[in-house]
């Protein structure tokens, strides 16, 4: 039985994104066993993949070295007996854990002076492959051919006890439709819609009979906040009140999900529900969620220009994309609902 261990993403989004290689993997090895390396922000994702066996929780944090650390993970894991390890991120840094650990063969895109580390190398080809989901997805392949499409869909698993203890912890009902807001985005400012927009929104969709739950992490509840209270208490803060694991769970429920291009929107989309995708800075040719989705972006020279903050100053890309053309953007995809 082949055993693989795949060294994820750093970024949730990204982490989501690779699950369709996962899947090819399964689909071309009959009872492969896939492991994970992961840090502890994206672990909890990847515990709802249905493709991921274990997830072995990296010990360093976001762009630290920490070689002896990484020596002895890498002999550690030595000793399970992976054939094979993919690495995902492009950094040296990223490719060492598998060096260390001595597995056979390690695949990855060439990125930053891994000759050596790896030794299945990749090259990556932007033209053909947009997509950063093909692009992990190319790792299942032979160097050089391409991924299979249509990209193979996925799916995270719920957790139906969970959901009825959070429902009851955070005095959340179900008896009307639930909209889902998330308006973090830990990349930058620039990918964030203006708090003002989603309680203007969050205010009109109160009045078609939604319920409206803002979901993010500890550093999104100041904006939850804002936005909560901007909407006169129409919209509900969860932002930090639950685990990822428990936002997974809960953003299952909602009818309908308006997103910053984010982490939550791909888990939005996981858990197979709508998403009204918003893009200023960052590009759906890129990184779309992979699902029943809407994209809503303005047409202007500036964007994408894929900055943490709007260099000019101006933001019109968030600023110009009007409530009014996310709820008909919503709409849309209520009318195409079964």
């Amino acid at each position: 039985m082949p055993k693989i261990l795949i060294v994820s993403p750093g970024w949730i989004g990204d982490t989501l994104l690779a699950q369709p290689l996962f899947a090819r993997l399964k689909q071309k090895l009959p009872g492969v066993v896939i492991d994970a390396l992961a840090p502890a922000r994206t672990a909890p994702v990847l515990r709802r993949m249905p493709e991921i066996g274990e997830v072995i929780e990296a010990p360093f944090g976001h762009g630290e070295l920490k070689l002896s650390a990484r020596w002895r993970l890498g002999r550690s894991l030595g000793a399970r007996g992976y054939d094979e390890a993919i690495v995902l991120p492009n950094t040296f840094k990223s490719a060492l854990v598998p060096f260390f650990a001595g597995i056979p063969l390690r695949a990855g895109f060439v990125g930053e002076l891994r000759y050596g580390l790896l030794n299945l190398a990749h090259k990556l080809d932007e033209k053909r492959t947009p997509l950063m989901a093909e692009r992990y997805a190319q790792l299942a392949e032979k160097p050089g051919d391409a991924p299979a499409r249509p990209l193979l869909a996925t799916r995270l698993r719920t957790d139906e006890a969970n959901l009825v203890i959070a429902l009851g912890r955070l005095g959340l009902s179900k008896a009307k439709p639930i909209a889902a807001f998330c308006p973090g985005a830990e990349y930058g400012p620039s990918k964030r819609w203006p708090a003002r927009h989603f309680a203007s929104l969050a205010k009109g969709l109160v009045e078609k009979g939604y319920a409206v739950w803002l979901f993010g992490s500890e550093k999104d509840r100041d904006i939850g906040e804002e936005i909560a209270r901007a909407s006169g208490g129409a919209a509900t803060n969860l932002c930090g009140r639950t685990d990822l694991e428990t936002a997974v769970d809960l953003l299952s429920v909602a009818k309908i999900a308006v997103s910053n291009d984010s982490g939550l929107m791909h888990v939005a989309a996981a858990v197979g529900v709508p998403v009204v995708a918003l893009y200023g800075s960052s590009s759906p040719e890129h990184t779309p969620p992979l699902g029943k989705s809407r994209i809503a972006r303005i047409a202007i020279e500036c964007s994408p220009c894929f900055a943490r903050e709007c260099p000019l100053g101006h933001f019109k890309c968030m600023n110009d994309l009007t409530p009014e053309r996310v709820l008909a953007e919503i709409t849309a995809l209520d009318a195409r609902a079964p």
